[in-house]
């Protein structure tokens, strides 16, 4: 009778595993389509795309790899965006990380007044949609003086209440003994952070790094509104002037596409191993 059960029992855990299996291969090709068909349509001619769209399909008469030879030799302003993009993107990540961290030790190492009030600020700026803010924002910026900058960029996003929420659910999981230590030992808070909080934080550092690294290489809004120096535009804003009322860069623009994704697939690589540690640990202490 046992054997019976036990054999039933492992019958519905292959099952079990079988139909997990293929939704999460349904999913990855659903995911993935999209990516395929930018990547099939950066080798067919922007007449292609203007005539039938992004589309699977695999035409070999009129693929090759023009589009690529004049992404890397044509006369255009491509790699002056993307250099634009990944200085703005290392700048505000690199900043946004390192302040929030700053901002999240001081919530969870520190018992003040008002804490609790001051971290549901925190929340409820988490759940304030961007175009709220947008026009004030405008507004504060040109009243600083700060158009045309990438600070104008940088500034507002540097105290990210996601990633202040999150570093800080994070500091919460590491046991108090460790900070106190370091106060026995004589070291001052600023020691205590780089010396042993920052290497605890590392995995937590990855997953936001990657976040926050996709949001600001993609972001297109912000920027479009406070940049008006054609020289400073980031890769988002300079591949939208390809598509014009007077005429459209196809053939730059589906390939200039897809070789944007890659530095955010190195990004996702480098830290991969981190990633999924960062984004689980923060939740192991509410």
């Amino acid at each position: 009778m046992n054997n019976l059960h036990n054999t039933g029992g492992t019958r519905q855990n292959i099952i079990a595993k079988v139909l997990l299996l293929l939704f999460f291969s349904v999913l990855f090709i659903v995911i993935m389509l999209p990516f395929y068909a930018v990547a099939l349509s950066s080798f067919k001619p922007g007449a292609d795309l203007i005539r039938y769209g992004l589309n699977l399909r695999l035409d070999l008469d009129v693929m090759s790899f023009k589009n690529f030879e004049f992404l890397f030799t044509g006369k255009h302003d491509y790699f002056m965006w993307f250099k634009n993009s990944m200085f703005l993107t290392i700048g505000q990540v690199t900043l946004t990380l390192f302040i929030s961290a700053f901002v999240a030790y001081g919530f969870a190492a520190y018992d003040f007044k008002g804490r609790n009030l001051l971290f549901v600020c925190v929340l409820l700026i988490m759940m304030v949609p961007f175009e709220i803010l947008l026009l004030p924002l405008y507004s504060l910026i040109n009243d600083l003086h700060m158009m045309n900058s990438y600070s104008a960029i940088i500034v507002p996003g540097i105290a990210n209440a996601g990633t202040i929420f999150f570093f800080r659910q994070y500091l919460r999981s590491i046991p108090k003994e460790l900070i106190q230590s370091g106060r026995v030992d004589g070291a001052n808070e600023y020691l205590i952070f780089f010396r042993l909080i920052l290497p605890v934080l590392k995995p937590s550092f990855a997953a936001m790094a990657i976040l926050n690294g996709m949001n600001s290489w993609n972001n297109l809004l912000w920027p479009f509104m406070v940049l008006g120096d054609q020289n400073k535009f980031t890769l988002p804003i300079g591949l939208k002037t390809l598509l014009t009322p007077y005429g459209n860069n196809y053939d730059l623009l589906i390939v200039g596409s897809f070789f944007s994704i890659i530095p955010i697939f190195i990004l996702f690589v480098a830290f991969q191993k981190y990633f999924i540690d960062g984004m689980t640990a923060g939740a192991v202490k509410g």
